[in-house]
């Protein structure tokens, strides 16, 4: 019967360390994903104002070399 407690505490032993690990694992990968998601929210803002200063500029733009096409030949050829 000895032998039967100890094997079964040293199972319960190695369930609680394989739950300890889990666990921190768990809280890495959520600080983790915290994390990210805080750099899509900056990106997502940083494109956003990208978006707004090509517009500006766009709406601004007094027919310079900018709204020429890029494909579109020099006059000198």
């Amino acid at each position: 019967m000895s032998a039967e407690v100890d094997t079964l505490q040293q199972q319960m032993m190695e369930m609680q360390s394989q739950l300890a690990f889990q666990e921190d694992a768990l809280r890495s990968l959520d600080e983790a994903l915290a994390q990210q998601q805080q750099e899509i929210l900056l990106l997502r803002r940083q494109l956003e104002l990208l978006r707004q200063r090509q517009q500006e500029h766009v709406a601004h733009s007094d027919g310079g070399p900018a709204d020429v096409p890029l494909d579109e030949k020099p006059p000198h050829y």
